[in-house]
């Protein structure tokens, strides 16, 4: 397994202590082990080395997989990468990754939450590199993690749903001949689970809709090269995975129309798809946040991935 370097595995550890209410994160170096055992965790980093299209050796500079496994003897093999939203210049990582693994793994799924590169030090294509390269690695170690190399998913929410939605249409086939043995492997995943996400980051602003060249304050004159070949809608076919969206008709933030627009064509392509749209509720809403209508959201994945087979039947 690729070793962090010291640095990079303390800030991971602080940060993540922070989130989890750690009292005593004095001594990072010192709790590590303790706290990876604890939580049944790992990090593992995407490349050995630095990056492709890397700008240094800092833990931004290098995007990892933080492993969640479920409770010895329940894994049913089937895995999701899931990738935080944060507008592609922060990761919502407690929210819409810590929490979310733990739900997956009470239902015997193993998760790895992806930490990928932001901006506005890495622009596109630079994330949807380290996306691909998670589900390639992943495959490759399916035996290690005990999980069925054909059902590996990504999950992603606001603009980490973005990103995986990109995944999900912009992938290529193994490659037998690859250098690196897990660039053999495909970056295909075998389905999608897409919150709230934020299909349109690429497009001119609709009305008063945050883009992602608004975000990153990327200038007008240079957002054309984006447009088409970041914008997931535009890339489904009929070898797009099975795809799973929640969102909410009042978000003010991604408007819903963009998610239709999605599952429209998802449905065209013949792509087994389910999508869920609740009348109200914030965008960021994660697993429901406590709502009672939005706590349910959750309810309707679980039914839908055992319609998948990606869950066992009820007994």
């Amino acid at each position: 397994m690729p070793i962090l370097p010291r640095r990079i595995i303390i800030a991971v550890f602080i940060f993540s202590a922070s989130l989890l209410g750690a009292q005593n994160a004095a001594n990072p170096s010192d709790n590590l082990a303790a706290f990876e055992k604890k939580f049944d965790i790992r990090i593992i980093r995407l490349w050995d080395g630095l990056a492709p299209g890397a700008k240094g050796n800092d833990a931004v500079d290098t995007p990892t997989l933080t492993v969640y496994l479920p409770q010895e003897h329940t894994g049913n093999g089937t895995a999701v990468i899931i990738a935080p939203g944060g507008a592609h210049i922060h990761l919502a990582n407690n929210l819409e990754g810590r929490q979310v693994a733990n739900w997956f793994n009470v239902r015997g799924v193993t998760a790895f939450v992806l930490t990928y590169r932001l901006g506005p030090k890495y622009v596109f294509p630079v994330p949807l590199w380290d996306a691909q390269r998670a589900m390639r690695l992943v495959r490759s170690r399916a035996q290690e993690f005990g999980i069925v190399p054909d059902r590996i998913g990504i999950m992603g929410f606001s603009a980490g749903g973005h990103l995986a939605a990109l995944a999900g249409t912009l992938f290529d086939e193994p490659n037998p001949k690859a250098a690196d043995s897990i660039d053999k492997e495909g970056a295909r995943p075998d389905f999608m689970i897409l919150a709230y996400p934020w299909l349109n980051a690429m497009q001119p602003r609709i009305e008063n809709f945050i883009t992602y060249c608004s975000v990153l304050k990327i200038p007008a004159d240079q957002c054309g090269p984006y447009a088409q070949p970041f914008t997931p809608v535009l890339h489904v076919t009929s070898n797009t995975p099975p795809t799973f969206i929640y969102h909410t008709s009042n978000d003010g933030t991604v408007p819903v129309s963009t998610a239709v627009e999605f599952y429209t064509a998802l449905h065209k392509a013949g792509v087994p798809a389910e999508l869920h749209i609740f009348e109200k509720g914030n965008h960021g809403s994660g697993m429901g946040k406590g709502d009672p209508a939005l706590d349910q959201w959750p309810s309707l994945l679980e039914t839908w991935m055992r319609g998948q087979g990606l869950l066992p039947p009820v007994k």
